[in-house]
């Protein structure tokens, strides 16, 4: 007998929290590189920029997926999408741990990436179908809370683990454990809520997918017609980006290097801020949804996140404590990021609202895909010849000068959020 109510809440977050294990997973992948410099640098005998680079090769697919993934959340539902994925991370994650040379490293790291892509927006389109739209933006930051609790566990704990086993064998673990996620997702996920006898929220689609280039490309194209949309392109990649660069590859060698800590201290750090930004999502999505306001609280947000940087790579010898708080500031207000996905999705017509998601999760991702790689180089090319071990050491001035794409990424994007649009956080229709 059918249920004429709408699903219970206690239901929609247990079965949304299986497809939040595969965004948890796909972000401690993103920063696990971050502990594993040295091993990494050893094992594949690669520099700076060879590093930047392999951690790098997640953010190329990452980015390169995000729009189809939008495209096919729309078409073929989230069940599909979350189950699928952690199933080819899980092999990707393998390829990884057990790669015997840089290519195949960097082949496992591509899969995972491209996999893994399909997380947040598959999340999110579940998030449409399961809940009440008012809960649409706390719920994303919530999502945001699992990733950095995986973005957690590849910090000090990873590295307590590579300590006393390997990176290696640590890196396989988590891909049995994503094969695990891929199965539970495909028994218990179903894509509407009448598919377990409730009401649902939104109608359901009809008819068959139609995923041709030219629907493809006409639904690319009509979400650019919205101006809101190049521009939440484009400035959650400053924000996130300086979050990933630092705390997913280059924080911990620069506080360990220039503050005299070991690489599990200099983890715990990074993670701080980390877990800072996971609070931080949270609840600018709720004080976003309760003023009833997008772009002032952005403006915020990103003003502090910028001021923050600043501190922490140009600013005097601070003392560890007053580092600690600048990290826990920065983190947080960077959790502001988390109102870009509703703000778009109010921005363009609800049928686009998982293209329009998978694009803006695009520029989310550029940031670090660019930034990464970029400090790499620079650290490559004002490199002074020091070396510990055989692991490559830069000085102060050139982490400085190394970091600065950061900075100047952080300040457009506070420029661009200027000349958004206000949504007052109504749907467009």
């Amino acid at each position: 007998m059918s249920n004429k109510n709408t699903p219970p809440l206690y239901l929609a977050w247990l079965i949304w929290s299986l497809g939040a294990l595969l965004y948890l997973v796909g972000f401690f992948h993103r920063v696990a590189p971050a502990v594993m410099t040295a091993e990494l640098m050893q094992d594949f005998n690669i520099s700076a920029a060879g590093l930047g680079n392999l951690s790098a090769f997640y953010f190329y697919s990452y980015v390169a997926m995000q729009v189809p993934t939008g495209i096919m959340a729309d078409i073929f539902g989230p069940r599909r999408l979350l189950a699928y994925g952690a199933t080819i991370a899980g092999i990707g994650t393998a390829m990884f741990a057990l790669a015997p040379d840089l290519f195949w490293a960097n082949t496992g790291r591509l899969l995972i990436g491209g996999s893994v892509a399909v997380a947040f927006v598959g999340l999110l389109k579940f998030s449409t179908q399961w809940f009440p739209a008012r809960y649409f933006s706390m719920v994303s930051g919530v999502a945001l809370l699992f990733g950095i609790l995986g973005a957690v566990s590849a910090g000090t704990p990873l590295r307590l683990l590579v300590d006393r086993y390997s990176w290696r064998s640590v890196i396989l673990v988590s891909a049995i454990f994503l094969l695990a996620v891929g199965a539970l997702v495909w028994i218990f996920m179903r894509d509407y809520p009448h598919e377990k006898g409730y009401q649902d929220f939104t109608a359901p689609e009809t008819g068959p997918p139609q995923a041709s280039f030219k629907v493809i490309l006409g639904g690319i194209l009509e979400v650019f017609r919205y101006p809101n949309t190049l521009l939440l392109v484009i400035i959650p990649g400053g924000v996130v980006g300086c979050v990933l660069t630092f705390s997913g590859l280059w924080g911990v060698p620069f506080l360990s290097t220039h503050r005299g800590l070991s690489t599990a201290q200099s983890a715990a750090l990074t993670s701080t801020l980390m877990v800072a930004w996971a609070i931080g999502g949270p609840v600018f999505g709720w004080l976003s949804d309760r003023i009833g306001r997008r772009k002032p609280l952005y403006i915020a947000g990103a003003a502090v996140a910028l001021t923050g940087w600043i501190g922490i790579i140009y600013g005097p010898d601070v003392p560890l404590w007053a580092l600690l708080c600048l990290l826990v500031v920065t983190g947080f207000s960077s959790g502001v990021m988390i109102v870009s996905f509703a703000f778009a999705k109010e921005s363009v017509p609800s049928r686009l609202s998982g293209t329009s998601s998978g694009i803006t999760n695009t520029g989310v991702m550029a940031g670090a895909m660019l930034l990464q790689p970029a400090v790499g180089r620079i650290l490559d090319a004002r490199w002074e010849g020091a070396f510990s071990g055989s692991v490559r050491v830069y000085s102060l001035e050139t982490f400085q000068y190394g970091f600065s794409p950061m900075i100047a990424l952080a300040a457009l994007s506070l420029v661009l959020l200027l000349f958004t649009r206000e949504t007052y956080c109504r749907q467009k229709p």
